[in-house]
């Protein structure tokens, strides 16, 4: 086993780990939980879960989605979460050609998943969690990556102040936590958080032609649709095939 597989292996794991901390992350900060304590217990019985029970994905099938103690259902959104973590994690490891390229990655996928699932539940972007996201982004940029820095710091004042404008003209369509987590992924991404933006935008306008479409009439003005799902779509594409869509725009101009 080369040092790339070794790597990728080593980063599905962790990433399934985190991914199951993450699950936690998403179900109780929105409530004011702890996420120390208790430990991870079925939310229908309340009995503790076993460490056995608790292996990432693997858990789960092996209960076939059932607590234990009570045969409640446990959402398969759970080892769902683990599994996109961890292979996010590894598409990381197996993309980053430079240190920065590497933690910035890391450190925006493990910043969308919570904040993805929170807007969808809650449609709300925890402050906890974007604010540390940039603070990680402008000092770990710095230090790997000085010259890189500026360009970043300017794609995160872009997005951040495109999604601005927009809060500002419809406040009621955008909030002030979309505006932070696209200056976020601005930081964390840099030149290619312009696909990621145009990808997100994309599929807000899709989604919310979906809700038009599915929803009576007298119901639509409270259909809200949470943006930060959106970005966190266009932010993973602009990662991974950010660098690749901006240099075939660039290539068809000239």
């Amino acid at each position: 086993m080369n040092d790339t597989v070794g790597y990728a292996v080593l980063a599905g794991v962790l990433g399934a780990v985190v991914g199951s901390f993450l699950n936690v992350v998403a179900y109780r900060l929105p409530r004011h939980e702890s996420l120390i304590t208790p430990g991870s217990h079925c939310p229908s019985c309340g009995v503790a879960i076993k460490p056995y029970d608790n292996v990432p994905v693997l858990g789960w099938l092996a209960l076939r989605g059932r607590c234990r103690a009570c045969h409640a259902a446990i959402s398969v959104r759970y080892p769902l979460v683990e599994a996109a973590t961890a292979a996010l994690c590894v598409g990381v490891v197996l993309y980053a050609d430079t240190a920065v390229e590497l933690v910035l990655g890391l450190t925006l996928v493990l910043t969308l998943i919570p904040i993805a699932l929170i807007d969808l539940d809650h449609h709300l972007i925890p402050n906890v969690i974007v604010g540390p996201a940039a603070l990680v982004a402008i000092v770990l940029g710095s230090a790997l990556d000085p010259s890189g820095e500026p360009e970043r710091l300017i794609a995160g004042a872009a997005a951040g102040g495109l999604l601005l404008l927009a809060a500002l003209a419809y406040p009621r369509g955008m909030g002030m936590g979309d505006v932070k987590l696209a200056g976020t992924i601005g930081l964390l991404l840099g030149r290619e958080v312009a696909p990621a933006m145009f990808v997100a935008l994309i599929v807000g306008v899709l989604a919310g032609i979906v809700v038009i479409a599915t929803t009576e009439p007298a119901r639509r003005r409270q259909a809200g649709i949470p943006f930060g799902p959106c970005l966190a779509l266009g932010a993973v594409v602009g990662l991974f095939a950010g660098h690749a869509l901006l240099g075939a725009y660039l290539h068809h101009l000239t």
